[in-house]
């Protein structure tokens, strides 16, 4: 959330700011999420430049900053509470925006592209284990009165454990997607398209649900319906996964996005292949899905010893 005051920006910057994130939008396909966070991380430190430096700063004027003032930036960031992670996170945004506006306006950006990123511990996955998913599910459904809201909310976890679905994907998916194919073409995160299988288990939940809902299905509406009619919102989703949670005594960790987790992990063991799941998961990098290899190292070695000739 961005804390720094937008009037302390000048117009130049502020206009400048804009095109650039309208291009994300346009160019790259960056969802409206990453843009709002990306405005709220630059204007921050636009804002504190303005502060640091006694008034707003132009153009040219930004172009000048310095490696001290960066370092400035950061420590005041560090005393004002913000994390490692969180720091990192707004130094890329404003590294983007940097290169981006040294392109446009001719200058050279090297003070803010060579700040090295302050070190934080990753987080690796916290995915469920097979029993403690199936239990989920099946405790998700029971979190309303509401048979047709019931069958809803198991359908989409089922989703994003069937499926590896992100649950902006599952709930982006419309009526026309109904009912489900055997696989589904899942627009993720940068417009990045993949195709996924989608089980037998997932297409019968999907119309269980279809046959319970009262709203008519449209195929431009939302296929997952609130209950006035509207599209699903996350938060309820996260909401009934939370009360799931409780009842079953599961960790904090266990949230719609473990699903997903688990549902990569679950593969893995099952001796599924690295770059096959990056595909399945939409994942940009095979690093950002090596990150499961760490959470299943004991059965990495067990396939290992048992498969290598030279084991």
């Amino acid at each position: 959330m961005s804390t720094g005051d937008p009037t302390l920006i000048s117009p130049a910057a502020r206009d400048a700011l804009q095109i650039w994130l309208d291009g994300l939008g346009a160019l790259e396909g960056a969802a409206d999420n990453t843009r709002t966070a990306y405005r709220g991380d630059v204007v921050d430190f636009l804002a504190f430049m303005s502060l640091h430096f006694g008034g707003p700063q132009g153009l040219g004027a930004l172009s000048q900053i310095t490696t001290a003032d960066m370092r400035a930036w950061m420590a005041s960031s560090r005393n004002a509470g913000t994390g490692a992670r969180s720091l990192a996170r707004k130094l890329s945004a404003v590294k983007k925006f940097y290169g981006w506006l040294a392109k446009r306006e001719g200058f050279e950006p090297t003070a803010v592209l060579s700040t090295r990123s302050p070190k934080f511990q990753k987080k690796l996955p916290r995915p469920l284990d097979k029993n403690a998913a199936r239990a989920m599910i099946d405790t998700v459904e029971l979190q309303s009165q509401q048979d047709w809201v019931a069958a809803r909310d198991a359908a989409v976890v089922t989703l994003l454990y069937g499926c590896g679905l992100r649950i902006s994907e599952a709930l982006g998916l419309l009526g026309k997607d109904a009912p489900l194919p055997a696989t589904l073409r899942i627009k993720g995160k940068g417009g990045k398209e993949r195709i996924v299988p989608v089980l037998p288990a997932a297409q019968q939940a999907v119309s269980r649900y279809l046959k319970l809902c009262p709203h008519p299905q449209e195929a431009s509406l939302p296929l997952f319906r609130g209950v006035r009619g509207g599209g699903l919102h996350a938060r309820m989703i996260q909401g009934v996964v939370a009360d799931a949670r409780r009842q079953l005594g599961l960790p904090a960790t266990a949230t719609p996005h473990a699903m997903r987790h688990s549902f990569a992990t679950h593969l893995l063991e099952a001796g599924g292949d690295l770059r096959a799941i990056q595909e399945l998961l939409g994942h940009a990098s095979l690093s950002t899905t090596q990150a499961y290899t760490a959470v299943d190292t004991a059965h990495l070695m067990e396939v290992y010893a048992r498969s290598h000739p030279k084991a």
